[in-house]
C-alpha cells in the first residue's frame, strides 16, 4: 500500500499522496495569497464567535488571535514560507497557526469550511478594492470638474459621426465624461451593497451543527447581514461578475476618453497637449510624442471585458453548490481589479495636467459649417417652417462648400439669395460664441450652464467625500 498523504489537512481519507503535477495544477496559493489579510480577519472574527458561543475558551481564543497576528507580521515582513503543497492561502495560514500554537490551532476550523471561508475572503477583498476604485473615480471626476470649470468658455467643434456638427464648450465635453463616471460610481456602490453579506457559517454547503452566531461574525466583519441560504452562499459568484460588468463599463468609458485624447493630441487635430510624463518617444523618429497611457488604457479595455466573459462562462453550467471550477474566478477577478484601479490612477493623475490648445479648437469649430443649425433656427424664428428652413440652409451650405467659405464668411447679400427673411442680425447667430451661448438651458453647452453643471458636480463630490 502506498504511503498515506499526511501533508494535507484533509488527507485522512486518502491512501496515496497527490500526484506532483496535480498538486501544482490544482494549487491557487500563488495568486490567492494576496487575500491573506482578509483570511486572517475572517479567522479572527470566526474565533471570537466560537468563544462567544462557548466552543473556545478564553485561553484558546487568545492563542489563536495572537498566533494569527504573528502570522500577519511574518507575511508582511516577507518571512512567511508559502507552500504549494498546502494548496491555498487558507491552508497555508491554518497550517502555520497549528505549527505555532499546537492543537489549539486545529480548533479554529470548527464550524466552517474552506467553501464559506473563501467566499468570505473574496467578498472582503473585493469590498476593499471597490472602495479604492471609487476613491480613484472621485479623484478623476474632481480633476475633470475643475478643468471643465476653467474651460467653460473654450469653444471646440462638437462631432457626430466624427464630422463637425455644432460648436460646444470644451468644458461641456469634459463634463460629458464626468457623467459617464458618475454612473460608474453608482454602479460600483450598488455592487458593493449587494456583495456586503457574510457567507461565513454556511460551512461546506448545508450549514453546521455547532451553535454558531452568524449575525455576530457578520457584524465583526462589517457586513450588513449574513447570507440567507447556505447553498447559495458558497456557490454564488454573482458579485464578482457584477463587479466585472461594472468594471468593463468603466474601462469602456476610459477607452472612449482615450480615443478622443489620441485624436486630439495628433498634429492633425492639435486640440490638446498631454504632459510629457504620460507619453513616450520613438526609437527612430525623434519628433514623436506618443500618447502611450491613453493607448494602453484603450487596449486594456478588451482584457477586462474578456475577463467578464470568462467569469460568465465559468458559472454558466455549475450545479449547486461549490465546485472546484470556482478556483478559476480569482485570477480574472484580480486582474480586473488591478487593471481598472491602475487605469483610473493614471487618468486621475493625467487629466488635470491636460493643456488645451484653445486657438486650434476655435479655428476647427469655424470649419465644417457648425452654425448651420443656428441659421435654420434663426429662420424658424422669422416664420419659416423648420423643414423649409432646413432646405434653405442646405443650399447656403452647398454654396459655401463651393466657395470654400463658412456661413459666417458669406456676405448678407449672398445669404439673402436663399431667403429674404435673413437680416443683418443673422451674423449674431452665425458667430461661434452666439451659437454656444444660445444653448442656455440645463444640460446645454452655454458657458453659464457649464459652470452651473460643474458646481453641481463639485457639490456631489464634496457630499460623497463627507459621507465616506
Amino acid at each position: 500500500m502506498a504511503d498515506k498523504d499526511t501533508s494535507k489537512l484533509w488527507g485522512g481519507r486518502f491512501n496515496e499522496p497527490t500526484d506532483a503535477f496535480v498538486q501544482r495544477f490544482t494549487a491557487s496559493v500563488d495568486f490567492d495569497r494576496r487575500m491573506y489579510a482578509q483570511d486572517i480577519e475572517g479567522s479572527q472574527a470566526h474565533a471570537r464567535m466560537l468563544h462567544k458561543c462557548g466552543i473556545l475558551n478564553q485561553g484558546e481564543l487568545d492563542q489563536i488571535l495572537q498566533g494569527l497576528e504573528e502570522i500577519r507580521t511574518e507575511i508582511e515582513a516577507g518571512d512567511f514560507n508559502w507552500s504549494v503543497e498546502l494548496e491555498d492561502v487558507h491552508m497555508n495560514i491554518e497550517a502555520r497557526l497549528t505549527e505555532k500554537i499546537g492543537v489549539c490551532g486545529k480548533k479554529l476550523h470548527t464550524g466552517r469550511s474552506r467553501n464559506d471561508q473563501v467566499a468570505t475572503d473574496i467578498r472582503l477583498y473585493l469590498r476593499g478594492q471597490i472602495d479604492v476604485i471609487c476613491e480613484q473615480l472621485s479623484r478623476l471626476q474632481s480633476g475633470l470638474v475643475e478643468l471643465a470649470t476653467k474651460e467653460a468658455d473654450t469653444i471646440m467643434p462638437g462631432f457626430t459621426h466624427l464630422q463637425t456638427a455644432q460648436p460646444v464648450s470644451f468644458g461641456h465635453h469634459l463634463l460629458a465624461w464626468n457623467e459617464m463616471l458618475e454612473r460608474d460610481y453608482g454602479r460600483m456602490q450598488d455592487c458593493r451593497q449587494r456583495l456586503n453579506q457574510s457567507p461565513l457559517g454556511a460551512a461546506a454547503l448545508a450549514g453546521t451543527t455547532y451553535p454558531i452566531d452568524r449575525h455576530y461574525t457578520a457584524e465583526l466583519l462589517g457586513f450588513d447581514k449574513p447570507t440567507e441560504n447556505s447553498l447559495d452562499s458558497v456557490s454564488d459568484r454573482d458579485f464578482a461578475i457584477e463587479f466585472c460588468a461594472a468594471a468593463s463599463l468603466i474601462m469602456t468609458h476610459l477607452s472612449r476618453f482615450s480615443e478622443e485624447l489620441v485624436l486630439w493630441a495628433s498634429a492633425q487635430f492639435n486640440f490638446v497637449r498631454l504632459p510629457d510624463r504620460f507619453c513616450t518617444g520613438s526609437s527612430i523618429m525623434p519628433q514623436k510624442k506618443n500618447p502611450d497611457v491613453p493607448e494602453l488604457v484603450r487596449g486594456k479595455t478588451g482584457r477586462v471585458t474578456g475577463h467578464l466573459v470568462s467569469l460568465l462562462m465559468l458559472m454558466k453550467s455549475q450545479p449547486l453548490a461549490y465546485n472546484k471550477d470556482n478556483q478559476e474566478d480569482k485570477e480574472p477577478l484580480f486582474d480586473v481589479i488591478d487593471t481598472v484601479r491602475d487605469s483610473l490612477v493614471a487618468y486621475a493623475d493625467m487629466v488635470p495636467a491636460i493643456s488645451p490648445n484653445r486657438t486650434a479648437m476655435y479655428e476647427a469649430a469655424r470649419r465644417g459649417f457648425s452654425t448651420a443649425t443656428d441659421l435654420a433656427d434663426y429662420l424658424v424664428g422669422k416664420g419659416l417652417a423648420f423643414r423649409d428652413a432646413h432646405e434653405v440652409v442646405g443650399k447656403a451650405v452647398a454654396f459655401g462648400v463651393e466657395q470654400q467659405r463658412d456661413l459666417a464668411e458669406l456676405s448678407l447679400e449672398e445669404l439673402r439669395a436663399y431667403s429674404n427673411a435673413i437680416g443683418e442680425d443673422v451674423f449674431d447667430v452665425l458667430k461661434l460664441e452666439g451659437s454656444v451661448a444660445a444653448r442656455n438651458h440645463i444640460g446645454g453647452t452655454a458657458p453659464d450652464q457649464v459652470r452651473e453643471a460643474a458646481d453641481r458636480a463639485r457639490s456631489r463630490l464634496q457630499q460623497r467625500s463627507g459621507n465616506s
